[in-house]
Formats: C-alpha cells, structure tokens, sequence
C-alpha cells in the first residue's frame, strides 16, 4: 500500500510540474468500463473492468499515467480483485522515431496470486510507422521488479530479479470510425530463465461520437513464476476527451 501511495505521488508530481513549461501542452483523458454478466438456473457470474487513462503532451515528451480495476465472481466466489496503476514517460531527442522512456508500476492480483510487486526501469523504443491513422512501435528496456507472491496458490514468495521488458504498440483507425488498438508485453527475468511475464491488451472500438465509442477489449496475463494466468475478453464504453 506504501507503494501505490508513492506511485500517486509521483504521478501527481509530474503533472504539476509538466504544466507549467512554457511551450504548448496538450492533454488527454480516457475511460473504458466493460464488463459481462452471465446468469443461469445453474450459476452465475460477473465481471467488471474499469480502465482509466491520462496523458500530456509536449514537442519533446509525453507523460502517461493509468489505472485499472478489475473485479469478478463466479457463484458467490471471488475470482479477480485485480489492481494496477502505472506512470510512463517518453523523451523525444532531434528526431521522433528513437526516444527513451521510463516506467514505475504496481500491481495487486488475486487472480494471479501478486500480493505486491513494483517494476521500475526505462529503455528506448522506435516508430517503425507513425502516421495520423497508423502506428506501429517497438519498444526494449531493463526493469528492476520487486515483488511478494503466492507459489502454488499457498506458498508466500518474496524476491526481487532484473527483467528485460519488450513491448509491441499498433494502432490502426479506419475511417476514423473503427479503432483496433494494443499493447503486447513479454518481460524475461534476466537471472531466472523460467521467469517471464506476459501482458497482452487488445481492443475494438466502433466510435458513435467524436468522444464515445463502443469497446470489445480482450486482456491476457501470464506469470510464469507463480504458474497463474488470466484471460479476460468483454464489451462496453469508451469515453475520451482532448483539450
């Protein structure tokens, strides 16, 4: 809990303090709630995904920050109570396609058995396309994680390792109607060759307006080191706003 308190600290930081350059600074909010609801004479179940985004903009660097909840249950039994928050950066040198990030993040997972863990690090990425309707972006780095779990649903683990985090980012618009947008990660322990995370999150969002969209989003994760993973596939809202 220290952590994530920490986490917001900094985040707010940041964004007091990028708001006040002098150049021209842009921003932008997103939030996503999609969910599914399944009742029959011989169970049910829900489960509810709430994403929260927001990002600033200047000529030479973007600070993103992000949270997300998920909860569900499957008759009467917890199956996700799922936290994470994240806070990134980009620093863009002469030309925009190579620039370095940094990372913090924090996570909380019944479903994949993380009582806490905390990845902080940075790396360089490249724009192998950058146009108004089309991104693809790579992106490699080095993470120092820290982290408290559970081996075999019982077994308490506290460790720490170096990862080295690569990332796939696309986003395609069509028409500027249809938006098929995702980030896809595989984080291996350096020290551990078993050790490896994988994120993957992917969605579809038809727009109704400029500002709100319908939303099939598809979330997978794995851990290896705790033998857990969680694929979560529904529909909803999308509410963004630029200002």
């Amino acid at each position: 809990m220290k952590r994530l308190v920490l986490l917001w600290m900094v985040l707010f930081y940041g964004l007091s303090s990028s708001a006040q350059f002098s150049d021209s600074v842009h921003y932008y909010i997103k939030y996503a709630s999609t969910g599914s609801v399944n009742r029959t004479n011989d169970g049910n179940s829900f489960l509810l995904n709430n994403n929260m985004g927001f990002k600033i903009s200047k000529k030479k660097m973007t600070l993103n920050m992000g949270a997300s909840y998920v909860y569900g249950k499957q008759d009467h039994s917890v199956t996700n109570n799922d936290v994470s928050t994240a806070m990134d950066f980009n620093i863009y040198r002469g030309e925009k396609k190579v620039y370095f990030w940094g990372l913090a993040n924090y996570d909380k997972s019944y479903s994949l058995k993380i009582n806490d863990r905390f990845q902080g690090g940075g790396g360089a990425a490249y724009d192998v396309i950058k146009r108004k309707n089309a991104t693809l972006n790579l992106s490699d780095g080095l993470l120092f994680e820290n982290s408290d779990l559970f081996l075999h649903d019982t077994i308490p683990d506290v460790y720490h390792t170096f990862r080295n985090s690569f990332r796939v980012y696309y986003k395609w618009v069509i028409k500027d109607i249809i938006v098929l947008e995702g980030s896809n990660y595989l984080q291996n322990s350096l020290s551990h060759g078993n050790d490896y995370i994988i994120k993957c999150n992917n969605a579809l969002s038809v727009k109704l307006r400029s500002w709100l969209a319908i939303t099939a989003a598809m979330t997978y994760n794995k851990l290896n080191r705790t033998e857990r993973e969680n694929l979560l596939m529904n529909y909803g809202l999308t509410i963004e706003k630029f200002f």
